[in-house]
């Protein structure tokens, strides 16, 4: 029997982990959506974020995957992303059935498939409003996490794309997991988050990235911390040095580090050369100091700087 993979985008952050994986329990709750074995799965490693949620609630890891483990019968349903560059690498466009997103739409396929798109700041808030509209109601592991990859990505209901609903499912998924504190919670989360004690330089640079078809191909990082200054400071220069090294590996022509302080609402911008510095001023304004911009209050790669960049690049 063909089996229906859920999954997320490459590098996958905790939104897009936990929101396949409560498409999985939405799908098996109820027949009406026809997909046949829902099962969640992963194309990367947990980063070190989800990876302590994963142990704090003590959830198994969805199945790491490629393609040479699919059949040409399965069927795959995208959740947190769309375009070609972040997907599962070989995937053929003809087994995707279905996308839950919430970011820019950058997507050409050659038949009618089914899409739910919404302007949210979660695929976790997306993904709850389902299971509202089909009278299902997460355990309170999943709602745990649910709450947590909304936190996360709406950067504790601070960053731009934050919607009122997201406050709204917010308290409710708190409700059903019996959090108490939300805000207590969400600091726990940006501290592991914060935890990359255990990364090299590249795997810092590359920890949260997504690459961008722009008219240069350009890849954006984002390193959401509460020690930001220690980052671009003392880490400076090798993070620099790394993010030359990824920016070959990964036959970019541009390559951008946001780090974010979540607890000040502020964002630097480490640049990876001159042309990323001339771009860099011209989209935030500002002047590039040994490559680093401060782009002040600006905390969303999807809706604040990866747009920025782009219409620099349109012009």
């Amino acid at each position: 029997m063909p089996t229906t993979y859920i999954i997320g985008h490459k590098k996958p952050d905790t939104d897009s982990v936990v929101a396949a994986m409560a498409l999985q329990y939405l799908y098996q709750q109820r027949d009406c959506f026809e997909y046949e074995q829902p099962r969640a799965a992963i194309v990367d490693p947990l980063n070190p974020e989800t990876s302590y949620l994963f142990d704090k609630f003590e959830v198994e890891t969805p199945q790491l995957i490629t393609t040479s483990d699919m059949g040409s019968d399965d069927q795959v349903v995208l959740v947190d992303h769309n375009e070609a560059s972040q997907r599962l690498g070989g995937l053929s466009e003809d087994q995707i059935v279905d996308v839950i997103d919430h970011h820019k739409v950058n997507l050409t396929l050659s038949k009618p498939i089914y899409m739910t798109f919404k302007t949210w700041g979660s695929s976790c808030t997306i993904v709850y409003h389902l299971m509202k509209q089909n009278d299902v109601v997460p355990d309170q592991k999943l709602a745990s996490l649910m709450l947590a990859a909304i936190l996360s990505d709406t950067v504790g209901f601070k960053g731009a794309t934050t919607d009122e609903t997201d406050k709204k499912y917010g308290q409710e998924l708190a409700e059903i997991a019996q959090i108490n504190n939300i805000d207590a919670f969400a600091l726990e989360i940006f501290k592991a988050k914060s935890d990359i004690s255990a990364l090299n330089n590249k795997e810092i640079v590359q920890n949260d990235y997504k690459i961008y078809e722009f008219s240069q191909k350009t890849f954006i990082s984002q390193l959401e911390t509460v020690e930001q200054e220690s980052l671009v400071t003392t880490k400076k220069d090798e993070l620099l040095a790394a993010m030359l090294e990824v920016k070959k590996q990964q036959s970019v022509e541009l390559l951008f580090v946001a780090v974010t302080d979540v607890l000040k609402v502020s964002t630097k911008l480490l640049l990876a050369g001159e042309e990323e510095i001339a771009i860099a001023q011209a989209a935030f304004g500002g002047t590039a100091i040994d490559n680093i911009l401060d782009i002040g209050p600006k905390m969303s790669r999807k809706k604040e700087i990866a747009p920025a960049i782009e219409e620099v690049l349109k012009r």
